[in-house]
């Protein structure tokens, strides 16, 4: 039976455990017959092609408000989720999207509710990455739903689309099995990320919302909840409508905590996971509204006086002007196939620290000040630094409200973090490895199970602004979400109840 004191989400998390004990018999040969498709297909609907309008100076971009309005939603789309490489693999063609996803799979589908435009009919749409186009499925007006979904949240009354995120859970889980629902909400994250961006290029505010009903905005998009659920709702403020510049409101919402499960068979965990951690239709009161949490301290953890502190504040990277070198970067980016082994310096690793960490910095580029994510208050950041010039081989805490690493082991960890990355080469050949954690217990402990997808998707969010100011100098970079978790723990000297989520390698791409 399943250990009584643990949550579903502390269940799911020991289970899904990578151990070099046992990872060789759980793994299962893939069944390439079975190889799911990455693009959701409809036979009936009308197509918008956003094509014309890629080209920030191409004839029909400039035409008229309207085409404007075109170019600047076809750009946030693209930048966010498109097509931007198809690569051969085993007979078949992968297609790459601006958002990087574990195996190429790509779980996240992105949908645009209408509330009604000039330009956008009312309706539901699906953005078609094949050809860049939205495939309107439905032509009435479900914006009241959508408000309703979302315990009526704020800024959906004033604005006109959003997007809705949802993950088709098989494209993962054909490969991931029961753990690919960490790798689902890692890819989302890293679309957060991008959306995030590319909505700043585009005079768009995203709000993110967390918390809304599953059923109700599954059943508002049409899909079948076995396969696909709903993840995170976007409603878009234009920024050139000064109606719609509202204030930030809140994104995550806590779901129950469920310490009474059955014993669930390998393979049927993920979606019994995934329901279990849904916020029920008929839900009212205090369980919408938890405490907003106090910002961390500028001591963070780990600030004893005697480690080494090194500042990490530093000049911003400079994105070019309009924002055009963040753009390309988008289009450009790629992970890193393997690293030379050469040494990163300080100042880059203070560069990459600073743009993701450090949006206030950001003033004079029109990126978001203040981007939504769920909690940074749950993620810790630790960075096993191998190959720095400037910094001492050890693990570094970085503590990004006082912006300085504190140095908390002194070893070079090359060996280990190859064997901890299941015997990578990129984790024995990265300068820099940074990993995200969080106290699993206290994060449910305030948002219930559902917290699960929030710690996640943050740090996909996180991982994929690392990802692009890696590119973006000239380094490699390349996530991680297959590791032997107990043994990072024990690396890393930090306590067994740091789940770790995510690890980004970094170095010089060979």
């Amino acid at each position: 039976m399943p250990e009584l004191h643990q949550s579903i989400a502390q269940h799911y998390h020991e289970r899904t455990k990578y151990d070099p004990q046992t990872l060789a018999s759980k793994t299962q040969r893939l069944d390439w017959a079975k190889q799911p498709v990455p693009f959701k297909e409809y036979r009936i609907g009308s197509a918008f092609d956003l094509r014309p309008y890629l080209q920030a100076n191409s004839q029909t971009a400039t035409d008229s408000a309207d085409a404007k309005w075109w170019q600047r939603l076809s750009r946030l789309l693209f930048c966010s989720y498109g097509l931007t490489a198809r690569m051969p693999s085993m007979g078949s063609g992968v297609y790459l999207r601006s958002a990087p996803s574990a195996g190429g799979l790509y779980p996240a589908e992105v949908y645009v509710v209408s509330r009604g435009t000039e330009l956008l009919p009312a309706g539901l749409y699906n953005y078609q990455g094949r050809t860049h186009s939205l495939m309107q499925y439905w032509e009435n007006d479900v914006w009241q739903r959508l408000q309703a979904a979302c315990f009526w949240h704020p800024s959906l009354e004033s604005t006109q689309l959003a997007i809705v995120i949802t993950a088709v859970f098989y494209r993962s889980a054909w490969r991931y099995e029961d753990r690919a629902y960490r790798r689902i909400f890692l890819d989302t994250g890293h679309l957060l990320g991008n959306i995030e961006l590319a909505a700043a290029m585009n005079d768009y505010r995203p709000h993110l919302i967390g918390g809304f009903v599953d059923e109700a905005v599954n059943d508002l998009l049409y899909i079948e909840p076995q396969q696909e659920g709903a993840i995170a709702v976007l409603p878009l403020a234009d920024l050139l409508d000064i109606k719609q510049n509202l204030p930030v409101g809140r994104t995550a919402l806590p779901s129950a905590t469920e310490t009474d499960y059955p014993i669930i068979p390998d393979g049927e965990l993920l979606n019994y996971f995934h329901r279990h951690t849904q916020i029920q239709s008929g839900t009212t009161g205090k369980l919408n509204l938890p405490e907003v949490k106090q910002e961390k301290s500028l001591e963070d953890k780990y600030n004893f006086p005697f480690c080494l502190k090194i500042p990490t504040a530093t000049t911003p990277i400079n994105w070019g002007e309009n924002l055009t070198d963040l753009e390309n970067t988008m289009h450009k980016r790629r992970s890193t196939r393997a690293y030379s082994g050469d040494d990163l310096t300080l100042d880059e690793l203070k560069a990459l620290l600073d743009f993701t960490y450090q949006p206030e910095n950001y003033i004079y580029q029109n990126l978001d000040r203040s981007p939504d994510y769920f909690d940074l208050n749950l993620i810790e950041t630790f960075i096993a630094v191998c190959g720095v010039k400037g910094l001492e081989a050890g693990c570094y805490y970085y503590a990004p409200k006082a912006q300085e690493l504190r140095q908390i082991r002194f070893k070079n960890f090359r060996r280990e973090l190859h064997f901890l990355c299941l015997g990578q080469d990129l984790g024995r050949d990265a300068s820099a490895v940074i990993f995200h954690t969080s106290d699993l217990k206290s994060a449910i402990a305030q948002y219930g199970d559902r917290v699960y997808r929030y710690l996640h998707m943050d740090a996909g969010h996180l991982g994929q602004k690392l990802n692009l100011a890696a590119i973006q100098l000239n380094l490699g970079v390349s996530g991680i979400g297959g590791f032997f978790d107990d043994q990072v723990n024990e690396v890393l000297g930090i306590p067994t109840d740091e789940a770790v989520l995510y690890i980004t390698t970094l170095g010089r791409p060979r």
